[in-house]
């Protein structure tokens, strides 16, 4: 039986130090639109990462799958076990970032991380990095100071960065692998997925017409189900579910995954494959200041969401914490380090999914009785059953090429649009591509934040901030 709460009051929950464990179904119920959607949604999503996984990173598809798997608990612990009040997700202009420099190679054409296990070990240097910052940040307080300080030509630059690098990753350095693969299907996918999340007509209908709204609110799935419907057309012929058919069985194992968390702890953890070198933990530290930059975005942008909402439910108090935030996302992202590395999928907000269910929630305690279940039942409440059912895994194979072209190109354009945002004169707008230019063309982190910082010196100066009311 759910535990009620008083009217005014926050969810109850067990407290644990900064933290408050809901646990579900009994401190939170379930909203079967929000559990329907995750499971479908949050799970295509994150099978994005398989084609990485499974191609330089040396995994295999079921060890891929139970990289996903863990990383997707890890993120479903932020509500659940942490309290926090966000919809999870990864800091996603981060990844084609750490695409870039993971995937480098230098001046004679060698990956600068040759092997699978350099390139895990460099992973957990760059995530027990970012584990580190957002501890000292949270410690001292210091992470409002900071992004205040940080001029915006460089956070305009990071940002700009992340947009070059996603779009080059899909149409320039793996084009064979993706755009060109499947080119009718991806770019239909990626089409409706751009239309549907920025098209300013598509906004206005949105204001009339609340299905496609909702519709729209799904994220990558309609991409994802148009692909589906489209590639295997006689006259597009790009997808094939011939394997996925046969694979179809009947016994346990051909119905249900059990993720091989052995093998994989075997291949990624720093525990069996060597911890990173010094060297490595200094190369990634630039990455992860700049996948710091870009988080404490999306926990000012979570919590303005929350606090616009927060009059409509006055039957519910949401307390906002941004330092226990930070130790949340410490915890997080140092556990993913050391069991399933993949810099930056521990982040504090999926804005789409965050939007969708606080609008559902300020609709009022009829529709969602607490933020916490809206939240808690669209991440399957910890268990990502997607990931274990493997004739759905099978059926998906085919179209995981485009799931990760659909994140790239769509963080792309997003981050692009931001970063043109931030500044505010053509002087500035010149460092910011300069340095996003550095950031992806040099292998080293380090000489692209050098780039960025010396010429924001020289050329933009100092900002000049008022004082902080803090």
């Amino acid at each position: 039986m759910q535990h009620q709460r008083t009217a005014g009051t926050e969810q109850p929950g067990w407290r644990w130090g900064p933290f408050t464990f809901r646990l579900p179904f009994y401190h939170t119920g379930i909203t079967w639109p929000e559990f329907f959607q995750g499971i479908f949604v949050a799970g295509a999503t994150g099978l994005g990462l398989v084609p990485l996984l499974t191609g330089p990173f040396g995994l295999s598809f079921e060890e891929a799958v139970a990289c996903i798997f863990i990383q997707s608990m890890l993120i479903s612990s932020a509500p659940i076990l942490f309290g926090e009040p966000f919809a999870p997700g990864w800091v996603t202009p981060a990844l084609p970032l750490a695409i870039a420099f993971i995937l480098a190679v230098d001046g004679n054409g060698n990956a600068v991380y040759g092997t699978p296990q350099e390139k895990f070990q460099m992973m957990t240097a760059v995530s027990l990095n970012f584990a580190a910052i957002l501890f000292f940040m949270g410690a001292t307080g210091l992470g409002h100071r900071f992004i205040r300080w940080l001029p915006d030509a460089l956070k305009s630059g990071i940002i700009l960065g992340a947009a070059i690098a996603a779009l080059m990753r899909v149409m320039l350095d793996e084009k064979k692998e993706l755009l060109l693969k499947q080119p009718i299907t991806t770019t239909v996918a990626v089409a409706i997925c751009l239309i549907l999340t920025f098209s300013l007509p598509v906004q206005r209908l949105k204001l009339r017409w609340r299905w496609l709204a909702k519709f729209a609110g799904l994220g990558l799935l309609p991409g994802f189900v148009i692909a589906a419907i489209v590639g295997p057309l006689p006259w597009v012929n790009e997808i094939s579910y011939s394997d996925a058919i046969k694979s179809i069985g009947t016994n346990f194992n051909d119905i249900i995954l059990i993720p091989p968390f052995a093998d994989l702890f075997n291949k990624v953890s720093p525990f069996a494959i060597g911890w990173p070198s010094l060297t490595m933990f200094l190369d990634g530290f630039p990455l992860a200041i700049m996948g710091y930059v870009i988080l404490f975005g999306d926990l000012i942008t979570g919590a303005e969401v929350i606090q616009d909402a927060q009059p409509s439910r006055p039957d519910e108090k949401i307390v906002i914490d941004v330092n226990r935030s930070h130790f949340s996302l410490a915890i997080r992202n140092a556990m993913m380090a050391l069991f399933s590395p993949f810099f930056p999928t521990q982040g504090c907000l999926w804005t789409g999914v965050h939007v969708i269910v606080v609008q559902r929630w300020r609709e009022g305690r009829q529709a969602m009785d607490s933020l916490y279940t809206g939240i808690s039942s669209y991440y399957v409440f910890g268990v990502p059953l997607l990931y274990m059912i493997l004739p759905l895994l099978n059926v998906l194979k085919p179209l995981m090429g485009i799931a990760l072209s659909l994140t790239l190109v769509l963080t792309g354009f997003a981050c692009a649009y931001v970063a043109m945002g931030i500044s505010k004169t053509p002087i500035e707008r010149g460092v910011a591509l300069l340095t996003a230019v550095s950031l992806v063309v040099f292998p080293n982190p380090w000489v692209g934040m050098s780039v960025g910082i010396v010429a924001t010196l020289l050329l933009v100066g100092l900002p000049k901030r008022d004082p902080d009311p803090a």
